[in-house]
């Protein structure tokens, strides 16, 4: 019956789609659409219809990986001591010094509702050896364009540090990993990533930063078809339609657009472990509050530290299911978290330290909704640190009304062990045969 439901939802969406709206797409010819066919067919697949099962798992992987100090002060020196895996995620790979011989071992340790990604697990090794981005039609092999094009899954890994500058947006296919680890890459003063209409995709260890919108043109997006595009937004990473995507341990800041866009009926996401700094509109999960083909959006937030220079939309939500546990909320200027639509919005075990403004205090914020409609929205807030004034506006169902709870729920850690779990996010300085 839930399939039935949302297939109806996703047909009545899709139906009604005006071509502003196919994402930089100028011709949506009959590949786009059966990208598109697939792209719905896998996101209700991924759909959960108890995501609350979901939040359970991770609560569990943290409470079995903590122990010892919930200090609540953030440290300002680098840590330079034994290698020290904070949370559940990192445990399963990064003190292993063999790490970069058993790089697809990374595949295993998502959790979330992204936890069923496993991006290029089953494919070869790819090697980036030249940074350029000059043909947008034929890629030069050995670029990071000419590989996220491939039909097959693949592991992408760098030859050495580089920055890529994009000429154009990079179109990325199904199953495939980007893994910078080894090496400082980053994606920068160029386009952004756009992962549009796929399935499974793991993106781990970049910096991307000062992307900016770029004209568009004939863009080759796999190695059978090409297509012309419109101009792109600017977002460091867009999510668009896709389903199965794990982004770790990124370091990103100062977006023309966005950081981080998921809309258009994409699900099955996990963003951890990463680190965003100056920026303005940080995340955006659902675009517009007339697409219901978003109720489908189950997206985990887990491990991140929202650092300095941020304002607001860390995320802005509309419609769909977001899980908010034991992230680090130290910087805002407006408001943390926003909403529209009706999504519901679980925050457990985050701190929140509060800006000077007394105006900015409210970590929440709901849109376009006046209080008799927002009042039976469930964002509920459990174990969070609220600091220096910080308060989250809490509506809808406790947790032990919740229709979707399962019985012996096991709670996030408390928001006083945030700083230990998101001590090393953002992307990490690894070297080979050394503990990352």
């Amino acid at each position: 019956m839930v399939s039935t439901k949302l297939g109806l939802i996703f047909c009545v969406s899709f139906a009604v789609l005006i071509p502003s709206l196919w994402a930089n797409i100028a011709e949506f010819d009959d590949y786009w659409q059966q990208r598109a066919d697939e792209a719905k067919k896998a996101a209700l697949e991924a759909y959960h219809p108890n995501p609350e099962e979901v939040t359970e798992q991770i609560n569990t992987h943290v409470n079995e990986a903590l122990d010892g100090t919930n200090s609540t002060r953030r440290s300002l020196k680098k840590y330079s001591g034994p290698c020290l895996a904070t949370n559940p995620i990192d445990r399963c790979w990064r003190c292993k010094k063999n790490w970069a011989n058993r790089r697809k071992r990374l595949a295993k340790c998502v959790l979330g509702f992204g936890r069923k990604t496993t991006g290029g697990l089953r494919g070869r090794y790819y090697i980036v050896t030249d940074p350029s981005d000059n043909d947008m039609i034929n890629p030069k092999p050995g670029t990071l364009r000419h590989a996220v094009i491939q039909k097959q899954p693949l592991w992408i890994i760098f030859a050495h540090s580089m920055v890529i500058k994009l000429s154009q947006e990079l179109l990325m296919t199904s199953d495939k990993t980007i893994d910078a680890r080894g090496a400082d890459v980053h994606i920068a003063y160029g386009a952004g990533i756009s992962i549009q209409f796929v399935n499974n995709v793991i993106i781990h260890g970049l910096h991307i930063h000062d992307t900016v919108t770029k004209q568009g043109g004939m863009i080759r997006d796999s190695v059978s078809h090409m297509g012309i595009r419109t101009v792109s937004d600017g977002d460091g990473i867009s999510i668009f339609g896709s389903t199965n995507i794990w982004l770790d341990h990124l370091s990103m800041s100062n977006c023309q657009d966005g950081l981080i866009d998921v809309v258009q009926g994409s699900t099955g996401i996990t963003i951890s472990n990463s680190h965003f700094t100056n920026h303005n509109d940080v995340m955006l999960f659902g675009a517009s509050d007339t697409y219901d083909g978003d109720k489908v959006m189950q997206i985990t937030l887990a491990f991140n530290h929202f650092g300095r220079g941020l304002v607001q939309r860390m995320p802005r939500c509309r419609w769909g299911f977001v899980h908010v546990v034991n992230n680090d909320y130290t910087h805002w200027l407006m408001y943390a978290i926003g909403g529209s639509q009706h999504p519901t919005i679980i925050s457990q075990g985050n701190r929140f330290i509060a800006p000077p403004n007394l105006a900015a205090k409210e970590v929440t914020k709901r849109h376009y909704a006046a209080e008799d409609q927002w009042k039976s929205w469930t964002w509920r807030s459990e174990g969070d640190l609220m600091m220096n004034g910080a308060f989250f506006v809490q509506t809808g169902n406790p947790s032990n009304r919740r229709p979707n709870k399962k019985l012996g729920m096991i709670k996030a850690k408390p928001g006083t062990f945030v700083t230990r779990l998101t001590r090393f996010s953002g992307a990490l300085k690894c070297k080979a045969g050394q503990t990352c």
